[in-house]
């Protein structure tokens, strides 16, 4: 195949935008992004070759990143595959006995290690691991109406810091271990991330989900929002359905000591690079001044 050459102006322009980074690559170097990769994109192989190469060209840079991953639609086409229904309560997955084993042999399995073979693929070191790993995200029964879906309540991050200081990417599937008899939990993937990036005090965590951020009442995206804000507008109705667990995500991770959580489109090319390296910026940025430590992190 020939390679495409470009015009002295395609050049001139490129280099340009590389200078406009610099200030952006000089305040993220050495930060820790938690990113959560989710919807659509995870079953489209150049989507996924896309979001892995901007994963290496973080790290390559001195971001420390963290890959946190749903993996829904996988889940919903093993179960259905296998006969077992599959009900949702405040989009929340219920999870019985049957349905927690699809899910870990799907996240911690299929989708996980797909996700790290991309980043292999793309030049990057990865190492995929769940939360049941070094006992990562310890959990109790979030709701009994949600069965085995839990609610991190003790954080052990030690192992991640381990992996990325060592230049390695994490990939972390959201299955948790139970606190009481070492149960088998589902975690909501946004839950799971926030609650990471809560423990290791992250820098930025940022929510890559199939709509452009969160919308005012009369349809607008809003590019900054407060904790107010969306506690007055859940309260309200205008953020309702999905998006009620990622700004909830938000809510905690703030809350947690994570300094910024944007919700963003991830069907955007290079979206967290537009995010992090540019004046655009992409998505809606939560940001709170009044941090808390919650869940308790362990080590």
């Amino acid at each position: 195949m020939q390679k495409q050459t470009l015009t002295m102006s395609d050049a001139i322009s490129t280099a340009k935008m590389l200078s406009e980074a610099l200030p952006y690559l000089q305040r993220f170097e050495d930060a820790v992004v938690v990113v959560k990769f989710g919807g659509n994109a995870m079953g489209d192989d150049a989507a996924m070759a896309e979001f892995a190469r901007d994963v290496v060209l973080m790290r390559q840079v001195g971001v420390n990143p963290v890959v946190v991953h749903g993996g829904g639609p996988m889940i919903n086409d093993m179960l259905t595959k296998l006969g077992i229904k599959s009900e949702f309560v405040r989009g929340k997955r219920v999870t019985d006995k049957a349905t927690v084993q699809v899910v870990e042999m799907v996240l911690s399995g299929l989708v996980n290690k797909r996700i790290v073979q991309a980043i292999m693929d793309a030049g990057g070191r990865a190492v995929g691991i769940s939360g049941k790993d070094d006992d990562l995200m310890v959990c109790v029964a979030d709701d009994p109406e949600l069965g085995f879906v839990g609610r991190p309540v003790e954080m052990n991050v030690q192992v991640l810091r381990d992996l990325y200081k060592a230049g390695i990417i994490p990939v972390v599937a959201p299955v948790a271990t139970g606190m009481a008899d070492n149960e088998t939990f589902n975690v909501n993937g946004d839950t799971a991330a926030g609650a990471i990036a809560g423990a290791l005090q992250a820098d930025r965590l940022l929510l890559l989900t199939d709509v452009p951020g969160v919308k005012d009442a009369s349809g607008q995206v809003m590019t900054q929002i407060t904790p107010d804000e969306i506690r007055a507008m859940t309260a309200s109705g205008v953020i309702s359905g999905g998006m009620i667990p990622k700004t909830e995500t938000a809510l905690m991770a703030i809350e947690a000591g994570t300094r910024a959580v944007t919700i963003l489109d991830g069907r955007i090319p290079n979206a967290c690079l537009l995010e992090l390296f540019t004046d655009h910026g992409a998505g809606s940025q939560i940001r709170s001044t009044v941090p808390r430590v919650t869940p308790r992190v362990k080590r």
